[in-house]
Order: C-alpha cells, then sequence, then structure tokens
C-alpha cells in the first residue's frame, strides 16, 4: 500500500512541476528547480490537509 502512496504523491508533484515548467514559459535546463519547487508546494499541502482532518486533541483533566 505505501507504493501506491508513494507513486500518487509523486504523480502529484510531477503535475504539478509541468504546470509549473508552463506557467514559466517552459525553459530549459530547469527541470530539477521546478521539481523541487512542485515537491514543496506538495508536501505542504499534504500537511495541512493531515492536520485539518486530524482529530482535536483529547482534553485532560485538571
Amino acid at each position: 500500500m505505501e507504493q501506491t502512496d508513494d507513486t500518487h504523491l509523486q504523480e502529484r508533484i510531477r503535475e504539478r512541476a509541468h504546470t509549473l515548467w508552463e506557467q514559466s514559459g517552459r525553459p530549459d535546463g530547469r527541470e530539477d528547480e521546478f521539481w523541487y519547487q512542485a515537491e514543496r508546494e506538495v508536501r505542504e499541502m499534504e500537511q495541512l490537509h493531515d492536520e485539518a482532518t486530524a482529530p482535536p486533541p483529547t482534553m485532560l483533566p485538571t
């Protein structure tokens, strides 16, 4: 199952990197730049989603 999650993550990064590349006019030689930017964005969005969908912390009696 983890491989499927990794594959899905890689696909999302690839799609975002491609979009960033197109938005920048399809420059040559900057593939790594777009990949790393896309990876950061996708992982940040994933983290925000995880935080937003996490159950609230349990209130401990004092």
